[in-house]
């Protein structure tokens, strides 16, 4: 859809606009690089994906945890979203968001059913027990999200979502990074037990002062895991228009300083939130411009090597 032939009164988009705003600085700041229409059907999108995770926690905008929801409450998201995806949406904003960009980019069920996966996990009080079932979560809750929005900027082709999703596993594995003492707290982790077994380390160990020590070699693992990941997507917004590239490469820069941060400020930084500064989003803005630019004059492409790879994507090559 392009900016001529959005609505007059755009009801829809602005309260997309004002979720994004709202729930993510971050992104909010590089989703402005988009060109106008490209960037409505991104935060449409982005308005589902927040829904799904605020259901799941009992939250609004990511803050304010009252509870995780029942199998019953995921049960209907997962009916809702798939009725949107059939073009008979209900009457709230992020299912009628959803209808509005399946239709219109041809997104696939069974990746947005992926990405509810990663919900039920949540809400069944599953725990990582590999570094492999920590990475397919991340693809569920992140990744399938990056296969989702690079549809929406006209990517089909395999090898490229492989590197979208890519993408979304390196901004989950951040997250969790950065969020260790706060869903810790939450009675929630996603370290991987044979991580935390080896480090003799209980859930009830990751909010301790004490074992900030023993703690900070994970969150800094989990950074050093993301680290391919994130070079691989870099890769992948070479496929992308331009401006869409800018925006992802500008998001790429700004998440990979938020665990950047978090291995540099050591144990005594576990307690405090990490996050990217005004200023410093502002340089990712720039530097991602540049990138983008510099990317557009390399020949070839990297291989991904032997990188973790969904099997919705596994085995196809175009």
């Amino acid at each position: 859809m392009d900016s001529a032939r959005a609505p007059k009164d755009d009801a829809l988009g602005r309260e997309a606009a004002d979720t994004i705003a709202e729930g993510s600085k971050s992104f909010a700041t590089a989703s402005k690089l988009f060109r106008p229409a490209m960037r409505r059907d991104v935060l449409l999108l982005y308005a589902w994906c927040r829904h799904c995770d605020d259901v799941t926690d009992g939250q609004a905008f990511g803050r304010h945890q009252t509870g995780t929801a029942s199998p019953e409450t995921l049960e209907r998201l997962k009916q809702e979203s798939l009725n949107a995806c059939c073009g008979q949406p209900n009457d709230q904003l992020p299912f009628r968001a959803l209808a509005e960009v399946a239709k219109r980019h041809e997104l696939p069920e069974e990746i947005v059913l992926d990405h509810i996966a990663g919900f039920e996990r949540d809400v069944e009080g599953w725990q990582p027990q590999t570094t492999d079932d920590l990475l397919e979560y991340c693809y569920f809750v992140a990744g399938a999200v990056g296969i989702l929005m690079a549809r929406i900027m006209g990517v089909r082709d395999v090898p490229t979502l492989r590197r979208a999703s890519d993408l979304g596993l390196a901004f989950q594995l951040t997250n969790i990074a950065r969020d260790i003492v706060e869903d810790a707290r939450a009675d929630r982790c996603y370290l991987p037990v044979e991580w935390r077994t080896q480090a003799r380390l209980d859930i009830s160990d990751l909010v301790k002062p004490e074992r900030a020590q023993d703690v900070h070699p994970l969150a800094a693992k989990l950074v050093e895991l993301a680290e391919p990941y994130y070079a691989s997507a870099r890769i992948g917004e070479r496929a992308l228009p331009t401006r869409a590239a800018w925006a992802i490469a500008t998001a790429r820069g700004v998440y990979r300083d938020i665990g950047l941060q978090v291995r540099r400020k050591g144990p005594e930084g576990l307690a405090e939130r990490a996050y990217t500064s005004k200023g410093r989003k502002a340089w990712r803005v720039v530097t991602g411009g540049s990138q983008t630019i510099g990317g557009r004059f390399r020949n070839g492409a990297a291989q991904r090597g032997d990188l973790w790879t969904p099997r919705a994507l596994a085995g196809q090559e175009t």
